[in-house]
């Protein structure tokens, strides 16, 4: 072993060491290990930042504004109103729920599908009267399957596709992962839909989130109706049955700025009235969607309703957030110092004592109250998601077909080799911007930049680690291990391995490491290297052993009531079954 070999094993297993341990953040992590390889003169200096310029963390910074403008429109509303009902049995609400998450994680990144398709989950779960870690777990699960199906679904397959670029000349292509990426999913979804969920402790959820957050009444809101709206013409009755199924309370009628009596099926709603409403966050969003109503662009200046100006927002912090490891009372600048902190639920265990002076961690979810303006400032200051159906973000529903077009124009030019794949996710963002689809001041709140800085700093730590043989040593240990095996055995051994790591550490650090691993293994076998490079991109994302193996995984951990303990009973015969379904499928599909 060399002497730059030995420094970059070193300073990787730190990184593993701290990734494992969780106190610093893996973006910091992974940063501090790249001024460490140049400083100790493993990396060049003029390659120090050479990853943040590389196709795939350009192409995932560009997935992630896409699908803020795919959820800021409300397709994805749309397609869960189409096929979400509460009133379902379970198995039936789980199987409808994995798929549409196992959908759209195809299509978009996977962390942002289940962030837009929790708070449906939950709902469903409170009309229901029951436990959302029956559901919660399944669909976290289903989205990190439905990510495997194409190029974009997930950060793996972005940076193993680019790996093959840069190795072999042509990147994987849009739909290279589909064959066994979509086979995969399908005997995922089925099983969780099935058996899985049914292996979730019974203790799980008895103490979630829906019974520790303090209960605070639902806020008063005014919707308007909008020109065309599906409300117009609608008697009072009519807009009282939508209103009271989606567990709201409708309470007045203010018509040219003057509250009016109504009169049940005499009185007919009229364009620009306001509703006055009482329900929480994702009921209200709910009734909007279905009546077609919006946020006033001008509120009155005399509220009608105390208190009218005022809202509440349930937000959990995932991992990375800005509020992590910090508490309420050192966040007190800006736009938070006019928002205040009610309550907070970690783990399903409220904490009531002193809650401004406790540490927020990963998963934890709080209880915000602020004004219309400094809300939305706040909760994008904390770096949290928002329960509540994307909450105070005004949908722009109009534009749902546009941004849809727009989207699918893009990935067919992609796919077909017309264009680029950054080239074409650029145009789509470039006119989601000029289409009012996503706001600009959207555009750079919608890219996780922890996760850019991880991938920016593990490319040329990972290119190092090839360049100085220190992939080579890893794969002659791996034949070595693994000597008169068949190489079927030998791609076993590398998935295992590969998802071993992913459930400790960061799947996209997991496959900037493994990849060219892969290729190394191939080579010394003499095989097709794809098979290997397939098997990692699988293997990197199925991690379902722990909460933060991946971010999906810890997103669930607060608001369904987890225990660390909690994800493997489900996760391990899942991880098993991908492995025992996944080699004979990439043998089929990609043959060595």
């Amino acid at each position: 072993m060399t002497s730059d070999q030995a420094i970059l094993f070193g300073i990787l297993g730190g990184v593993f060491v701290l990734l494992i341990w969780g106190r610093w953040r893996y973006d910091v992590v992974a940063f501090s290990a790249l001024v460490a390889c140049v400083i100790a003169g493993v990396v060049p200096a003029d390659k120090a930042f050479s990853g943040f310029g590389h196709p795939a963390t350009v192409v995932i910074a560009l997935v992630l504004i896409v699908s803020r403008g795919l959820s800021a429109s409300g397709v994805i509303e749309l397609v869960a109103s189409w096929v979400i009902k509460s009133s379902r049995a379970l198995f039936a609400h789980i199987g409808i729920m994995a798929m549409l998450a196992a959908v759209l994680s195809a299509v978009m990144n996977n962390v942002a599908a289940l962030a837009l398709l929790m708070p449906v989950d939950l709902q469903a779960a409170r009309s229901a009267k029951r436990s959302a870690a029956l559901s919660l777990m399944p669909l976290s699960f289903a989205s990190i399957l439905g990510g495997m199906v194409t190029l974009i679904g997930t950060p793996p397959n972005i940076v193993v596709a680019a790996y093959r670029g840069d190795s072999l000349g042509e990147p994987f292509r849009m739909f290279d992962f589909t064959p066994v990426g979509l086979s995969l999913a399908i005997i995922g979804v089925i099983f969780v839909a099935l058996i899985g969920w049914r292996l979730i402790p019974k203790s799980a959820g008895l103490k979630g989130s829906n019974d520790t957050l303090l209960h605070v009444e639902d806020y008063v809101a005014e919707l308007q109706v909008s020109e065309g709206g599906t409300a117009i013409g609608m008697t009072w009755t009519q807009v009282r049955a939508v209103v009271e199924e989606a567990d709201g309370q409708l309470l007045g009628l203010v018509r040219k700025g003057a509250r009016i009596p109504v009169y049940g099926d005499y009185t007919k709603l009229e364009t620009d009235d306001l509703i006055i409403v009482q329900a929480g966050p994702s009921e209200l969003d709910m009734i909007g969607g279905k009546l077609g109503l919006r946020y006033p662009e001008e509120w009155q200046a005399e509220d009608v309703l105390h208190g009218g100006q005022l809202q509440l927002a349930e937000v959990v912090l995932p991992e990375g957030a800005l509020a992590t490891g910090r508490t309420a009372v050192g966040l007190n600048v800006g736009p938070l110092s006019s928002v205040r902190l009610l309550g907070l639920s970690r783990q399903g265990r409220g904490v009531r004592e002193r809650v401004r002076h406790v540490r927020f961690e990963a998963g934890d979810i709080l209880l915000l109250l602020g004004s219309k303006t400094a809300l939305p400032e706040a909760i994008t200051q904390l770096g949290a998601l928002q329960l509540a159906r994307r909450g105070l973000q005004v949908i722009r529903r109009e534009k749902a077909g546009l941004a849809v077009a727009l989207f699918a124009a893009a990935i067919l030019a992609a796919s077909t080799g017309w264009v680029y794949l950054p080239v074409a996710l650029a145009a789509v963002v470039v006119a989601y911007l000029a289409f009012g689809v996503v706001p600009p001041s959207e555009v750079y709140t919608s890219i996780e930049w922890p996760v850019i800085i991880l991938l920016g700093a593990m490319i040329p730590i990972g290119a190092a680690l090839e360049q100085s043989g220190g992939t080579s040593v890893i794969a002659n240990g791996i034949v070595s291990l693994s000597e008169g095996y068949a190489p079927w055995a030998v791609l076993t051994i590398l998935m295992v391995v590969t998802m071993t790591l992913s459930d400790v550490m960061n799947n996209t650090a997991t496959a900037v490491i493994a990849a060219p691993i892969a290729v190394e293994i191939a080579t010394k076998l003499n095989v097709n290297p794809d098979p290997f490079l397939m098997a990692v991109a699988v293997a990197a994302s199925c991690a379902f052993l722990t909460p933060i193996g991946h971010k999906n995984n810890l997103l669930i951990l607060g608001p369904g009531g987890y225990r660390f303990g909690d994800y493997w009973r489900m996760g391990l015969p899942l991880e098993l079954l991908i492995v025992a379904a996944g080699v004979p499928l990439l043998l089929l599909f990609w043959p060595m």
